[in-house]
């Protein structure tokens, strides 16, 4: 059997029974039905081989609508098939055109019977459906003649759901006695398959054999053409990859069978075809799929009714057409539910003969349609995506409409596409400064710098509202000072302010600040800046409004002017102020950098959130960089190193820019903090600061920089990067340390070289300006280099000094600005770790990571003056708190400084209830069950403050905060007590 045979045995078999019984003069009619490409041709074809090597003869007519007004042309296919011509009943036929008449049939059947005379026939008659009406009319009389002849009749029909209803059939008014009828289904998934693999003659993968039988969708005819235009470009060891489009295929045998297909389905069939395959384009992802329907993209009915709409059909037909598709194979329901070619490669070859303006219109009135029914302005935009400009305002209003909503769902692609279609449609200057400013500044964020740039320039250059022209402004500016043009952005701010917002003084508060915030971008611009600034707001407060006034006590307390108490109080005081929605955001993120250098961390998370909830993100503003970059700063004040990684904003590279940004200088610092010296390498290693922007974050990535060198063992390249950090923040006006602490980091430098009086100098300034802001952070840092630089008895006095300020802040005690919490107003703490009398729980902050280093100092100057107990129990404490807090690099530097000292190598965790002591854990066990301190020292004979430290000790070894946490902790004894887990996976 030959490979177009599949399954098609039970079909040869009746033909050869009907064939045997016509042989014994009880002819009969076989009619094979079947869908385009389902192999009926090939069929008949076998079948009359295999009646020819019975002994019959074969009358052959193959039907087309080329012929169908000749009057009986397949009846005289059939006759000069098996006679050349009518010579055997003594004429010629008639030349075509000339009317039929009555006796013509009667001849024509008296033909036929003299071909049975001499040997039983086969009529074999194809696509008896494209057949003349007279050929019809006669082949249906001779069915009704020839069941006592020794002739079967065999004829091929098309039988198709089409759009269109078909006439009716050949055996429409036969009697079911004088036919046999079989119906041709589609070939199954495995013999389609063993097609392939037969056709191909090689091993293929079992992946690439499903993509061909989803192409050819069950139909021989497809399968066929397919095979043919792959020809040999599947191998065993390297297979062709089946292609999403026929622009791939040579020589094009599959497009043409598609093309067969859609004629022998009639137009209206074929519109409605091509219909689905142009909203299926585009529809790679199902996810994106699921959206659609779930927004009223529907299935069933809706997509019949919207399928009927674009191709102009009858509505009621289409249901049918996209059931009996998918009984064929070529349709398949998508995992929404949706019906969808069988693959794209069939879907392609639907679009392929479909010109490109009837495309868009079809794309255009199923927009229309799909906005009539209600669908999501997502949908229905992305019709419009594909259709030509449309020139109604309402088009304009669904695509701003569904890139408002991809903004929101955070997809920039979509958003863009959106917002490029909508400035293809008309619509008033104003709204298109609006629609230029948002696409040039997610172009500039999300594409490259270079296309966002013009469109905002575009912007300012349309008319429109004042507050749609400072946005604009801001937005400009704001990528004009990202690319190191602070001076032009601030001109371009400046030029807004003196010609178009005349009775807007909100309005040129607002510009005044944005070109404040831009000038962190350009020393110079800086200070001339915040010189006007600080003149103004003496003279008339109201002037510079509560964004400015916030702006001036960063200025002050970068500057060394303020104490962090009174910047808070300032802070505070203009945060209850009545703020402008467009000056809000200014407030919230300036107030937000001073509450995180304040150390009140918690505070500066809050205003975070609040200042990007209220940015709309597909704007380009200077404060959204600046609370993202806050952001980060409270993670790397908490020392959370882990969670500072995994944020994909800080690895990334800020698009429109090829110097470092905040985000990276602390990314480098994590690194190296958990011990990754070689990813930090290849991070700084990838930035040029041969000419670099001088700007803030360029200081910022110096600093990181100089601690990466110094963590690997380079003091005096680390040098050189902290002083040129601190030479470029004087410039700016920035000296106190709560930025960049570059003064002590030179220090600790120069003592590495050997220069102890060069370090002691920095560090003494360095804590004048740490007293002056006095937190507990910088005073502790502070303290802690100074006390290292002086040595002696002095600097262990120093050192103690940094570790009482930084455990109070750690361990809840009030110091610096640090609020109390719920736990230390309601218990005052009772020993150094803050446990109160009766249970209460130490509360760690975020100042761990200085704590650490300073009991390591704390450790090292005890261990130089002998007093090697103490020593031991602080580097202990400073190496558990860094293994807890995944500090790698503080971790290894304590236990370095451990060994020095004399102390044994822990031969156990130094965290996790593992790490625990037998007393430790029995006053822990006590506890977990809700005794009280004091019941618990009754209870084991000890002294309360006995009880009190051993239970510091546990919370601290255990990594909890509260009582509560006790018990879970104390039975995880594996997760807790082994190293901290490598960032890295």
């Amino acid at each position: 059997m030959s490979v177009a045979l599949r399954e098609r045995r039970e079909e040869l078999e009746l033909v050869a029974a009907e064939a045997e019984r016509a042989r014994a003069g009880a002819g009969r009619l076989v009619l094979l039905r079947g869908a385009t490409g389902t192999g009926r041709t090939a069929l008949l074809e076998a079948a009359a081989e295999q009646a020819e090597a019975a002994g019959m003869r074969v009358l052959r007519a193959r039907c087309s609508p080329d012929h169908t007004s000749v009057p009986f042309g397949a009846v005289f296919q059939l006759l000069a098939y098996g006679a050349g011509f009518d010579s055997a009943a003594g004429e010629e036929p008639d030349p075509p055109g000339t009317p039929p008449h009555r006796g013509r049939p009667a001849r024509l059947w008296r033909l036929l019977r003299s071909y049975a005379d001499d040997v039983p026939l086969l009529v074999a008659v194809d696509d008896v459906h494209l057949a003349d009406e007279s050929s019809r009319r006669w082949l249906v009389e001779a069915v009704r003649r020839i069941d006592r002849l020794p002739v079967l009749m065999v004829v091929t029909e098309r039988s198709q759901y089409d759009i269109d209803p078909p006439a009716d059939g050949l055996v429409h008014a036969l009697s079911p006695a004088l036919v046999r009828t079989r119906t041709l289904a589609p070939l199954s998934a495995g013999s389609a398959a063993e097609l392939v693999r037969s056709a191909l003659g090689r091993p293929v993968p079992a992946e690439w054999v499903d993509d061909c039988v989803r192409a050819g969708a069950g139909s021989p005819l497809l399968l066929r053409a397919l095979l043919d235009d792959l020809g040999g470009t599947a191998t065993e060891d390297a297979p062709a990859a089946l292609p999403d489009n026929c622009a791939a295929l040579y020589p094009g045998s599959y497009a043409a069978a598609v093309s067969w297909w859609l004629d022998s389905a009639g137009p209206t069939t074929t519109e409605v075809a091509r219909a689905l395959a142009a909203l299926d384009d585009d529809e790679e992802d199902d996810e994106k799929e699921e959206d659609s329907a779930s927004g009223g993209g529907g299935h069933g009915d809706a997509d019949a009714g919207l399928l009927a709409r674009m191709a102009g059909a009858d509505p009621a037909r289409v249901p049918g057409w996209l059931t009996a598709m998918t009984g064929l194979g070529l349709l398949r329901p998508g995992p929404g539910g949706r019906p969808r070619y069988a693959h794209p490669l069939l879907r392609d070859a639907v679009l392929s003969s479909w010109s490109g303006a009837l495309r868009q219109a079809a794309h255009h009135r199923a927009a229309e349609a799909m906005l009539r029914r209600g669908d999501r302005a997502e949908a229905v935009a992305g019709q419009l995506l594909r259709s030509a400009p449309v020139g109604e305002a309402w088009a304009t209003g669904v695509l701003l409409d569904a890139a408002d909503l991809a903004v929101r769902d955070d997809r920039s692609d979509d958003a863009l596409a959106f917002l490029r279609r909508a400035l293809d449609e008309p619509m008033p200057d104003a709204r298109r400064s609006v629609v230029l400013t948002e696409l040039g500044s997610l172009e500039y964020a999300t594409v490259r710098s270079t296309a966002g740039i013009p469109r905002l320039a575009e912007a300012m250059r349309l008319p429109g509202l004042p507050r749609d022209r400072v946005r604009a402004a801001v937005a400009l500016g704001t990528a004009l000072a990202r690319q190191g043009e602070a001076r032009v952005a601030i001109d371009v701010l400046r030029g807004l302010e003196n010609e178009h917002l005349t009775g807007h003084p909100d309005l040129v508060r607002t510009v005044q600040t944005a070109s404040a915030l831009l000038s962190d971008h350009d020393p110079g611009t800086r200070r001339e800046v915040y010189r006007w600034l600080r003149e103004t707001a003496e003279r008339s407060p109201q002037l510079v409004g509560t964004a400015g006034q916030a702006l001036l006590v960063r200025y002050e307390s970068t500057a060394g002017l303020t104490s962090a108490a009174s910047a808070m109080r300032r802070i505070r005081a203009l945060l209850a102020q009545p703020a402008d929605p467009l000056a809000e955001g200014f407030l919230l993120g300036t107030a937000a950098a001073v509450a995180q250098w304040a150390d009140q961390l918690d505070e500066a998370d809050r205003l975070v959130r609040r200042g990007l909830a209220g940015q709309r993100t597909s704007l380009l503003h200077p404060m959204h960089l600046a609370l993202q970059n806050v952001r980060v700063d409270i993670a790397a004040a908490r020392g959370a190193y882990a969670e500072l990684l995994a944020d994909p904003v800080v690895l990334s590279p800020v698009v429109g820019r090829l110097d470092p940004a905040n985000a990276q200088a602390h990314a480098l610092i994590a690194l190296v903090e958990t011990g990754r010296t070689e990813e930090a390498t290849a991070l700084a290693d990838g930035f040029d600061l041969q000419n670099p922007y001088d700007s803030w974050e360029l200081n910022r990535f110096l600093y990181a920089r100089g601690v990466l060198r110094a963590a690997t063992g380079d003091p005096a390249g680390a040098l050189g990067d902290f002083l040129e950090c601190g030479r470029h923040q004087s410039a700016r006006d920035v000296v106190s340390p709560v930025v960049t602490p570059w003064r002590t980091a030179s220090a600790e430098c120069h003592l590495a070289l050997g220069r102890p009086r060069q370090a002691l100098a920095l560090a003494e300034e360095e804590l004048r300006l740490a007293t002056e802001w006095n937190t507990p952070r910088v005073l502790g840092r502070a303290l802690r280099v100074l006390g290292t630089a002086t040595g002696g008895r002095r600097g262990l006095e120093l050192t103690d000094r940094a570790v009482r300020i930084l455990r109070q802040g750690v361990d809840g005690a009030s110091g610096g600005t640090r609020e109390p919490t719920r736990e230390s107003a309601r218990e005052a703490p009772s020993d150094r770790d803050g446990i109160a009398a009766q249970g209460g729980e130490p509360v760690e902050t975020e100042l761990i990571s200085e704590l650490i280093p300073a009991l390591i100092a704390q450790g090292r100057r005890l261990t130089a003056v002998g007093e090697r107990a103490r020593a031991r129990e602080a580097l202990r404490e400073a190496a558990e708190r860094a293994e807890r807090l995944g500090a790698v690099r503080m971790r290894v530097s304590a236990e370095a400084a451990l060994r020095e000292g004399g102390a044994r190598r822990a031969a156990t965790a130094r965290t996790g209830s593992g790490s625990l002591t037998a007393s430790e854990r029995r006053i822990a066990e006590l506890a977990a069950q809700s005794r009280t301190n004091m019941e618990i020292a009754e209870l084991l004979h000890l002294a309360r403050r006995t009880v009190e430290t051993h239970l510091t000790s546990a919370y601290r070894k255990l990594g909890i905060r509260r009582r509560a946490e006790l018990g879970a902790a104390l039975t995880d004894a594996g997760s807790r007590s082994g190293p901290p887990e490598d960032t890295r996976a």
